[in-house]
């Protein structure tokens, strides 16, 4: 197991809407913005990781606060394109609570992070017990409603744990919704809350309370 101390406790913060990245899963980044950019080749020459964080909804103009809870990650792949734009692989490595962005020179924001809540998150994945075919009925309804295509034999085989955090990371799932299972305390929880908010949504798009 990893120990937290090998973390930077000051991270490059790359906020996002509505995108959270989990331990242990893979976010891919099309990176175009001069201050992300320079973000990227900061990060590469200093350890490789960088902050995931969502903003605040609906904060008005100006640098937006940043949600509390966000994922480190650590640059695992890197391309750079013709036209200048970074095509960068995230893996996820561990949550952090936000305790406060630095003064810094920096075009881009820097937080003073805290892992420790945390230091579960450095262990392997452990393997999740739960009701999967329950879980892939609720998926069917829903992405039949909203008209998601996926590849369900992949679904049907994946390891829990895994389907569970790539759905909080890739369903069609609301900012808060998103915020809500990243700072599940784990991958039951997750299962639990993804569980009920597949059933609201199915509930609410037939305007009742499914059974």
């Amino acid at each position: 197991m990893n120990d937290t101390r090998t973390l930077p406790a000051s991270l490059p913060l790359f906020p996002l809407a509505g995108c959270i990245l989990l331990p242990g899963e893979l976010l891919p980044l099309n990176v175009f913005e001069p201050r992300y950019l320079n973000m990227i080749d900061d990060a590469r020459r200093d350890g490789g990781h960088i902050g995931i964080i969502q903003p605040e909804a609906g904060t008005g103009t100006g640098e937006p606060p940043l949600r509390r809870i966000g994922t480190a990650g650590r640059i695992k792949s890197f391309v750079e394109t013709r036209d200048g734009r970074y095509l960068v692989t995230l893996d996820g490595v561990s949550r952090f609570e936000l305790a406060a962005e630095a003064d810094a020179a920096t075009p881009y924001r820097i937080g003073r992070v805290d892992y420790r809540p945390f230091a579960q998150d450095l262990a392997p994945r452990p393997s999740l017990q739960g009701d999967r075919e329950r879980l892939l009925r609720l998926l069917q309804i829903w992405f039949g409603d909203a008209r998601v295509e996926t590849d369900w034999p992949t679904l049907g085989t994946m390891p829990l744990e895994a389907l569970v955090d790539r759905l909080a990371m890739l369903a069609p799932l609301p900012p808060q919704a998103r915020q809500d299972l990243l700072e599940a305390p784990d991958g039951a929880a997750r299962l639990v809350l993804m569980e009920n908010l597949v059933a609201g949504l199915i509930a609410g798009s037939a305007g009742g309370t499914l059974q």
